[in-house]
């Protein structure tokens, strides 16, 4: 997959780590960002509750045209912060091989084909049909502001991000 059209790949500003912004050699393809969050069981999904304490819960997703849906009863305390203010992070597990998104979460407006498409994804990772379509509950897509990934064991050289813009 080609980076999203609407990102621009930088070198984070962190030169106390050793990431030099002239030196973009080794900086990652979005290939790869794309791949980790296809493969990606879990995802951490961070948000605020209305008392400023931060809240973060592991969901199961599907990545599907570069995009993370995930679902949610209504009231959850995920679901109850993201209808309040729903600018969230996502993360996976791992801090050697990261990925985290900055974005909003806003609830899925697909058609009929798509929604089958990450139903289709749900079966394919959890073996289990979320039945979208009848549940009732919610199901979110993330919109990134900005994604940063890593691989911790060359970090200076790897460190990447990708600006969105609308």
């Amino acid at each position: 997959m080609i980076a999203p059209q609407s990102a621009r790949r930088v070198r984070p500003n962190m030169p106390h780590y050793g990431v030099m912004p002239d030196k973009t050699d080794q900086m990652l393809a979005w290939d790869w960002v794309d791949q980790q969050m296809h493969d990606a069981r879990n995802y951490w999904v961070c948000t605020v509750c209305a008392d400023g304490r931060p809240h973060s819960v592991p969901v199961w997703g599907a990545w599907v045209d570069g995009v993370l849906y995930f679902g949610s009863d209504r009231q959850a305390v995920k679901a109850r912060n993201i209808a309040r203010d729903n600018r969230v992070v996502v993360h996976l597990g791992s801090g050697d091989e990261a990925v985290i998104i900055e974005g909003e979460a806003v609830e899925a407006r697909v058609s009929a084909s798509h929604l089958k498409r990450v139903s289709g994804r749900y079966v394919e990772k959890y073996q289990l049909d979320p039945e979208l379509e009848e549940s009732g509950d919610l199901l979110l897509q993330l919109i990134p502001r900005k994604v940063m990934a890593w691989l911790e064991r060359d970090y200076p050289a790897t460190a990447t991000a990708w600006l969105f813009h609308d």
